[in-house]
């Protein structure tokens, strides 16, 4: 049986890259700031594995995730790291991660309670890893009282089945010119912080914003670094990156048929593209099952250095587009990188498409293997 990627569409990732991101805002930060590499959702569309190992080469001290199962998959591959789950995880699975050493976001006095309560049950080898979460204003998860966070405290510090290994805040706004409810959110965290008699190992307030942004507002030892990794401006357009990021993805396929499209002949579902004159038309083997949206229709791709419009609605799994002359089968086309003088980013196709650079890269499906250069 012949098994291996045989589709020409590929993510290929630039994981040199990658560590050049990381060292860069290293470099930026106090001597000693420990950095956390967030590679939840798949590494932002990157990649798990290859990525953590990536970032653990380059010097990060351990892995954010959004879930435990993401964090065990981690354990399973052979990453041995510190690696949090940021999402709250449900108690009755809290010994999952206990015993594989993954350590837990924790926002209220009442899980640790429960878990307390099935600690006395149960006899587990490991201390669970706990880390504080404080809500200053993200609205999501994690502590607003201060004294019910002094309980926290308290609690994980007293009873042998925890570890008090972090404390954390996020910030909604580090990435907007307007930094009133930043400043706000900084406030807050240092009432929280500015409460504890001894600190956690770890403390970490600053994400990619932040650490590009914020940093001498920075009360912290350690920088979660999340869509600056991957080389992208967590602001879009609204703010301009201080650090030389490098994306790391270039989104490709090849040519798969081209034919001569006759005038007034359409193109693609609803017929919504009829050709003016006689043109030169490509088929793509890639679509919106793919992770390329269907609202990129009318959008353009690179192909030779030059931009080519999609012709006709983006489908599942094709797409076709305008070529200014003829090409053969096998060709490469950019969706999203550089091809001669021309690039195409995430931004680019975030725009067209109304949303943000961090859904296009997370967004780019399974099917679309992974290629890694170093």
């Amino acid at each position: 049986m012949i098994t291996g990627r045989l589709r020409n569409t590929e993510y290929v990732i630039d994981l040199q890259a990658l560590q050049d991101n990381i060292r860069a805002q290293r470099t930026a930060l106090p001597t000693g700031s420990k950095i956390l590499a967030v590679v939840k959702a798949n590494a932002y569309g990157h990649g798990l594995l290859a990525v953590s190992q990536a970032a653990l080469r380059a010097g990060a001290a351990g892995m954010c995730v959004a879930i435990l199962d993401e964090a065990l998959e981690l354990r399973d591959s052979g990453v041995e790291a510190m690696t949090l789950v940021l999402g709250i995880t449900p108690v009755e699975e809290a010994n999952v991660a206990a015993e594989a050493g993954v350590s837990l976001t924790v926002g209220s006095v009442d899980w640790l309670e429960q878990y307390h309560r099935l600690a006395q049950q149960f006899t587990w080898q490991k201390p669970l890893k706990v880390h504080l979460g404080v809500d200053s204003g993200m609205g999501r998860i994690g502590f607003t009282d201060l004294d019910e966070f002094h309980r926290a405290v308290e609690m994980v510090e007293q009873n042998p089945e925890f570890e008090f290994e972090g404390v954390f805040t996020h910030f909604a706004t580090a990435d907007s010119a307007d930094d009133q409810y930043f400043e706000k959110q900084v406030h807050r965290w240092q009432k929280f912080i500015g409460s504890l008699d001894q600190l956690p190992p770890y403390v970490h307030m600053a994400n990619s914003a932040t650490g590009l942004w914020h940093r001498d507002q920075i009360t912290a030892n350690t920088v979660r670094m999340g869509i600056s990794m991957y080389g992208y401006n967590p602001s879009g357009r609204e703010l301009k990156a201080n650090l030389p990021l490098k994306p790391i993805g270039t989104l490709k396929t090849t040519i798969c048929f081209v034919k001569q499209l006759k005038a007034g002949r359409s193109v693609s579902y609803g017929a919504t593209y009829t050709a003016a004159k006689d043109e030169w038309l490509a088929t793509l083997p890639i679509g919106y099952a793919d992770g390329y949206p269907r609202s990129l229709t009318g959008f353009k791709v690179l192909i030779d250095g030059h931009y080519c419009d999609i012709a006709g609605r983006v489908c599942m799994d094709q797409m076709m587009v305008r070529l200014p002359k003829y090409y053969p089968v096998g060709t490469p086309v950019v969706l999203m990188g550089q091809s001669g003088d021309l690039t195409i980013t995430a931004e680019d196709l975030a725009d067209k498409v109304g949303t943000i650079n961090y859904e296009i890269l997370t967004n780019i499906s399974n099917r679309v293997h992974r290629v890694y250069h170093y």
